[in-house]
Formats: structure tokens, sequence, C-alpha cells
């Protein structure tokens, strides 16, 4: 069976993909036109007042992050690069970019803040984007000695497993593919993944590390999960690298955790990774872009490799780097250093009360009970074999929306038989542990019972619908009215 292919998969017939096709190339156009603005303006309703919004790779932006996201800056370009020839000058390649260059370098100065950390790099416009660009510029970094020859790629990378949990752009399939070193005789790819406990599948082996590192001597080891219910050992995997792969490079994805970092969780940069990417619209309050953070300084040798990621960003992966959702994303990083504190702490705060309410009222929860089966913003419940996708779709039709997963045992998506739930996005909305048993309680009696409980979940949802964690209206009411007047 593939892993590759979703469930309930069947074929399509040949007159049907000609129909697709065919469909809407000649009609009424400004009647489909106001057909689209209705369906989206129904949707937007939907999701945003009815539904309980679950899954832990989104978050609602506030009001105002949106409306700059659509301000004048989302028609431009502000190609721009340093040149050593001038000094180290930054050159911008348009004209018409005073408050671009001003935007970037405020979000720069915004994320080194929030993370602790010298250099950023923020054109890149998806977390997926973040880690192209790193690994093509660990390939360019490993090959900076010999410009002649055919590029090598990345001998040996160590991971995480998709299926225990692993980001599909840290894997061979996705963005590793066209970096990753493959066997000659195999072609198998030169990856190998990390070990994880026998009673804990979510969380590392560290012990059985020490051997497969001082073994294999990867070139790149790629922290970070997807599915995350534990921190990731990122000082002792650099301990192991310091003693035995002395010139491996540790990197930490932390796309679904960008939202957390910091003592309320954990502070990759400072515990020994080299280099953090993640995804600014998870955990995190902003738009749908992703960064790039390291902590070397000029003097270190991985300085080279800092450089070749901000060429492999521009021009190596962006020209237009979405100038709109950039000006979003500075306003959402204000926010989010005004409020991460008391955010961040009730985030965990909510997960491990959400997943001791599931486990309460009969639901199979996964995880280790000695933390409440949660550390960040996820929980995992257990619904059995191969029904994670019908069970995720009962609950669509109730309005609790959630993405259905396969479990560390079970062997591909097609067998999916667990739940992946994030509470970030409605702790943004104001629910509160109190809310999570509530929700947890419907949840319950939805699965267990096959019971409806829509209506009680649109009711639930009428307590939150006011986005907290964001500045009031009376913080920005002359910035509002004026923004809103400029669209008129």
């Amino acid at each position: 069976m593939s892993s590759e292919a979703p469930p309930h998969v069947r074929s399509i017939p040949h007159d049907s993909l000609k129909s697709a096709r065919d469909a809407g190339t000649d009609g009424d156009f400004p009647a489909m036109a106001s057909q689209l603005v209705s369906k989206a303006v129904e949707n937007h309703q939907w999701r945003q007042n009815e539904c309980i919004n679950l899954i832990p790779s989104e978050m609602s932006q506030s009001y105002i992050t949106r409306l700059l996201s659509i301000s004048d800056p989302v028609n431009r370009y502000a190609e721009h690069k340093e040149i050593k020839a001038f000094s180290g000058e930054d050159i911008f390649y348009y004209q018409g970019t005073d408050l671009i260059q001003e935007i970037e370098d405020k979000l720069n100065d915004q994320f080194r803040a929030y993370l602790g950390c010298g250099n950023v790099e923020s054109r890149v416009i998806s977390g997926q984007m973040a880690n192209i660009a790193v690994f093509s510029a660990l390939v360019d970094f490993l090959n900076r000695a010999d410009r002649k020859s055919e590029q090598r790629r990345i001998a040996k990378i160590m991971n995480n497993h998709i299926i225990k949990g692993g980001h599909l752009s840290a894997q061979p399939m996705g963005a590793l593919r066209d970096f990753v070193a493959r066997d000659p005789k195999t072609e198998r790819p030169a990856v190998v993944n990390f070990p994880v406990l026998k009673n804990n599948p979510y969380k590392m082996d560290i012990e059985a590390c020490r051997q497969i590192i001082k073994e294999h001597q990867p070139e790149l080891i790629i922290l970070g999960k997807s599915m995350i219910i534990e921190k990731e050992p990122v000082s002792q995997i650099r301990n192991l690298v310091d003693e035995f792969a002395p010139h491996c490079i540790v990197m930490y994805d932390m796309a679904h955790v960008l939202g957390l970092y910091g003592p309320h969780f954990q502070e990759p940069l400072k515990e020994g990774a080299h280099i953090v990417t993640g995804s600014t619209h998870k955990t995190y309050f902003g738009t749908q872009r992703g960064v790039i953070a390291s902590d070397v300084d000029e003097s270190d040798l991985e300085w080279g490799l800092w450089e070749a990621v901000q060429r492999r960003t521009f021009p190596g992966s962006v020209s237009n780097h979405h100038l709109g959702t950039m000006t979003g994303l500075l306003f959402a990083a204000y926010e989010m250093n005004q409020f991460k504190d008391e955010y961040q702490s009730a985030v965990i705060e909510n997960a491990k009360a959400f997943a001791m309410a599931l486990k309460t009222h009969g639901l199979s929860v996964a995880g280790d009970p000695l933390i409440s089966y949660t550390d960040t913003h996820q929980v995992i419940v257990n619904v059995g074999y191969g029904t994670g996708a019908s069970v995720a779709r009962k609950l669509e039709e109730n309005n609790i929306i959630v993405n259905y997963q396969a479990t560390p045992v079970e062997e591909g998506f097609t067998a999916s038989g667990a739940l992946r739930i994030g509470v970030s996005e409605m702790t943004r909305f104001g629910m509160q542990p109190e809310g999570f048993e509530t929700l947890a309680g419907l949840m319950a009696d939805l699965i267990l019972k096959n019971a409806d409980v829509k209506d009680q979940v649109k009711s639930l949802r009428k307590d939150y619908l006011e986005m907290r964690y964001c500045f009031s209206e009376k913080d920005v009411q002359q910035s509002l009215r004026s923004i809103t007047e400029a669209f008129e």
C-alpha cells in the first residue's frame, strides 16, 4: 500500500477530466465573479463565526494585519542584495521602496528581539521555502573550496521520519529531494532517522542517537516536527554533534512552534542550534510567510553558511517577496512581542487542559501522562486504525475542524488512525481551559456515541468571537480609521 495515496482513492474517468477542463471556459463572467464573492463571504462567516478551528498549522490574523496585507505594497517589487564591491551596501533595484525597506528592516529587528539572535532572513514566503533556501545554501557552503567541479550534495542527513511526525519539507520526497546525496547502487537517499523510545514514539531516544551520529557522521541534522507534543532535545543533540560530528549543522524547523519560542517552551538558538527556520502563521500571529534565523557572527566558520542563506534567498528563491504580507507580518510581530508571554503560557495551559479533558471523557490521548500528554499547542487523539479521515469528516460536519494523521506505529497516511489537534487559534479567540473542557465533552459525544453536536458547537463558538492578544481598537483607533479611509 502506498503511503502517498489518500484514503478512499478512486479512479477518475477520462470524460470527467475533460468536462472539468472545459467548465467555465465560456459563461457569464460577471455572474461567476458574483458567485465567487458570495461563496467566499459565506465560507468566511462559517469558519470565523460558526466553527471551532483546531488545525494546529493555522492561525487567524488580526483585523489590521489583514488590512495592511492588502495595502499598496501588495502590488510592488523590492529586490535587493548586499554588494561587497560597494562596501556591503544593500542595493535596491526598484524605486519607490523607501517604506518597504523600512518595513523589512523593522521586521528583522522584531524577529531578532523575539528570537534573541543576530541574523534574520525574512524574505522567504513560506516555511518550506525557508528550508529549501537553507538546504541549497548548505550545498553551496559544502562546495565552497571547489567551484569548478560539479557540486556534491549533502552526504548524510538525520531527520524525523514523516510517519513519526517529521515535516514533509524535511523529507527526500519533499524539499530535500534535490539536495541530499543518493547511494549509487540502491538510489536510496542518504537519510537516517532519529530513533524513538519504545514506550513513547513521540519522544526521541537520545542514547540510541549517540551511536547513529558516531557511525553516520551526518552533515546536517534537522530537528522539528509537524506532529509535535514533546520538546526537541536540542542541547543533547548538539553535544553529540560536537563530540562525534563537529562539522555537522544542527537545524531546527520550528514551523509549528515558532509562536512558542521562549522560556515557556524552548529556545533552540540558545540550546545549540546553528540555524532555525519556521512558518509565521501557525502558532505565530502572522501572515503566511517564512523566516530563517541564526546567531553566528563573522568570526565563526558558519558565517559562510549564513551568507549563502542570504544568496539562496535572493536571487536564489524569490524575486518579489510578497510585500503585502510582509507589511502585515510586521504588525503581527509587534503584537507577538507585546503579548507573547501571556499568549504562550495560555496556549500550553489550554493544550494540557484539553488533553486531560479528552482523556477524562474516554478518548485515547497519545503521549506522556506525566506532562499531561503535551508540552506544545498540539494534542494527538487515537481514533482507530484507518478511521482518522472518516472521524475528521464527521467532526467537520459538526463544525469542528481538525486534521487526521498517521500515528508512529501505522504504515502510512492511508491507515491514519489519529487526529492532530491544536489549541492556538481558539486560544487567541479567548477560549480558556473550561471552554476546552466543554469542547472535549462534545467531541467525545460525537466520536464515541455518534451524537449530533453541530448546534452546540455553533453556540459555543459565539462565546469566542473576539480576538485577544492583539491591540485593541482604542490602542490603534486613529490608525484603523486612516487605513479604512485609504480603501474608500
